[in-house]
């Protein structure tokens, strides 16, 4: 067994406090790069995120656009069918309609008639 003096003693303990706050430094340093590791992680996330619901709003606020312009106008052939002569304006645009009193004629091809065997 080795007998220590009470200055060696003080000198061990002394660097055993030096070599504790070391260590101690050491895990702050590493708690503290961890932490800004995990931040630059989600912010990186968060700006992939940000980046595709933008582009998400995008393209809705496209689509919204043509469909209000399609509401527009079919708000503004609605008012015109209730104008002055809205009837014979729709009459016009539809000419496939059969006039009153009147039959359709269809032509049909013959072999197209006939069942097949």
């Amino acid at each position: 067994m080795k007998v220590v003096s009470g200055g060696e003693t003080a000198a061990l303990h002394g660097l055993s406090l030096e070599r504790q706050e070391l260590l101690c430094s050491l895990i702050a340093v590493a708690v503290k790069l961890g932490l800004v590791v995990v931040a630059g992680i989600s912010l990186a996330r968060l700006t992939s995120a940000y980046q595709e619901r933008m582009e998400r709003q995008g393209e809705l606020a496209a689509v919204l656009e043509l469909e209000q312009t399609k509401l527009l106008k079919a708000r503004e052939r609605f008012d015109q069918m209730f104008m002055l002569e809205g009837e014979q304006r729709l009459i016009r645009e539809q000419s496939q309609w059969i006039a009153p009193n009147r039959l359709r004629v269809v032509w049909n091809n013959p072999e197209q008639a006939r069942p097949s065997p």
